[in-house]
């Protein structure tokens, strides 16, 4: 007994050393903390319940028998982060540089499988080298095998990757499936096709970092849904991001406590709103004077500047927030801002969450590249994801909503439950100056009489009257209780019920 005790202890500090001190250094060398630490940071202190510490490869070919680490490059098993039970895999890179043979994808899928059956998030860690070449398609079919996971469970629990060093080949289409991506500055990267690569086949000379750092995937690509500075950084702010979700597709969103009142009016909210039509404002003041406590995190921040979305609570409890931005691009929608929303949509629906939607949005981008690049299927994305929807959706019209882009935006024909508009809020098929020119094209001559025909449109369509007599809004509001409103809103349909006809799975315009 006694000797398997001690074998016991020698193999778990075995496990605990990773790749050995000189790998550790060399880890912590480039800023980069070493697999357990993370989770050390991740986790709340002393939760963590490993698994499958003694695990080791099977692979003998090319010198491999004779080297083995337990854990195999990859540490698993589950805790808590503010009480609430989390699965977590963190590979480790001083240990076969993080590769993945056979063994190690047994580890993830037997993580995975018990996330489903228990239903809690699954969070990833991802610092790895790709493939473990010495196993051959053995390593391949355990990254198989992780991604069937990953399509099973996606829509059943949270699934987040943090990238937190390199992330290459197919390693990347574990993640891509994933909910959120989040990666590290100037120490992670993920590319299907490396530089060396790239520069053979098409000539073109590209670094890592330029060709998929985190500031290229969280402002070019958006592959990445943030970018943060470090490590430790990158794991207090997932804490933080954990906390909006709830832990499965059967759950409500979590609750906070707070003491932010849900009648608060907020006064400075009457003069957002510029009495000029074309000047623009910060969709964001709006927000975080509406949402408790000012309390936003914003997803793909620095990508597709022209909508925002992003988590949020009213009354403490966690809603998704989508927002077009009058800052950028006038606020109009294109092809990167509806793949961007919409799939945001789609998450929050899976998983419970009402959607508010703050609208300011003069129609779809005009252009030959637009048009050229599909903008006809992407900007469908957004619609189809709104109208699935079944989640409830609050949605308030302040200035803009025009032609398809108003129907698009969660309008009550798309089974929108609140439709609000402030009183500065314009519904029309276009803005006044070009529905004059197109309907009056006869008087283009006289600018007298098109500045009178654009003033009358402007008085009989510049409003939210004729949509409200219609019933496609439920109430004009005063900007400083949006707040009020949209709470008492969400009061009212937190036992809404509402099924999507009987199907195998959609068929969204991918």
């Amino acid at each position: 007994m006694q000797e398997i005790i001690e074998r016991l202890g020698e193999m778990r500090d075995a496990a605990r050393a990773g790749g050995g001190e000189k790998r550790v250094a060399a880890q912590h060398a480039k800023g980069k903390l070493t697999a357990r630490e993370r989770i050390e940071v991740l986790l709340d202190e002393g939760s963590f319940e490993e698994w499958d510490m003694f695990v080791e490869h099977r692979c003998t070919d090319f010198g491999m028998a004779e080297n083995k680490v337990p854990g195999d490059g990859v540490v698993t098993g589950y805790g808590t982060v503010n009480g609430r039970m989390i699965f977590v895999f963190s590979q480790d890179f001083t240990v076969f540089g993080g590769s993945l043979s056979e063994a190690h994808a047994e580890k993830i899928c037997k993580l995975m499988d018990q996330a489903m059956k228990v239903g809690a998030p699954v969070i990833g860690l991802n610092d790895s080298g790709g493939a473990r070449i010495q196993e051959g398609v053995a390593s391949l079919g355990g990254y198989a095998e992780v991604f069937q996971r990953n399509v099973l469970a996606s829509g059943v629990v949270p699934q987040i990757s943090m990238i937190m060093g390199p992330c290459a080949g197919g390693a990347v289409y574990s993640p891509a499936m994933t909910d959120f991506i989040f990666m590290v500055k100037d120490s992670s990267y993920m590319f299907v096709t490396g530089p060396d690569v790239v520069k053979t086949v098409t000539h073109e000379t590209v670094t890592q970092e330029e060709l998929g750092g985190a500031v290229t995937h969280s402002t070019k690509s958006g592959v990445a849904d943030m970018a943060f500075e470090n490590d430790v950084e990158a794991l207090l702010q997932l804490r933080r991001f954990i906390d909006f979700l709830p832990l499965n597709n059967r759950e409500k969103p979590p609750v906070r406590p707070t003491a932010d009142t849900m009648d608060r009016p907020e006064i400075s909210l009457d003069t957002l709103v510029p009495s000029n039509p074309n000047k623009p404002y910060d969709m964001k003041e709006l927000i975080e004077k509406v949402v408790d406590e000012g309390d936003f995190f914003e997803i793909q921040p620095n990508y597709a500047g022209n909508i925002i979305v992003g988590f949020a609570r009213m009354m403490g409890s966690t809603v998704g927030i989508v927002a077009n931005q009058p800052m950028v691009l006038a606020g109009c929608l294109d092809i990167e801002s509806s793949k961007k929303a919409a799939r945001f949509v789609r998450f929050c629906d899976c998983f419970n969450i009402p959607i508010v939607t703050f609208v300011d949005v003069p129609g779809f981008l005009p252009g030959t590249s637009q048009e050229f690049n599909g903008i006809i299927k992407h900007g469908a994305k957004l619609l189809y994801a709104y109208a699935e929807a079944t989640v409830p959706k609050i949605t308030v019209i302040t200035r803009k909503a025009y032609g398809g882009a108003y129907d698009v935006m969660s309008s009550k024909h798309l089974r929108g439950d609140l439709n609000f508009a402030w009183p500065t809020a314009e519904i029309a098929v276009m803005g006044p100056k070009g529905a004059v020119e197109i309907i009056f094209r006869g008087d283009l001559g006289d600018e007298e009489k098109i500045a009178e025909r654009t003033e009358e449109y402007r008085q009989k369509f510049a409003n939210p009257f004729v949509a409200g007599a219609r019933g496609y809004i439920d109430d004009v509001i005063l900007p400083h209780n949006t707040r009020r409103r949209i709470c008492r809103g969400l009061s009212m349909l937190k036992n809404k019920q509402l099924e999507n006809p009987w199907k195998k799975h959609d068929n969204i315009p991918l």
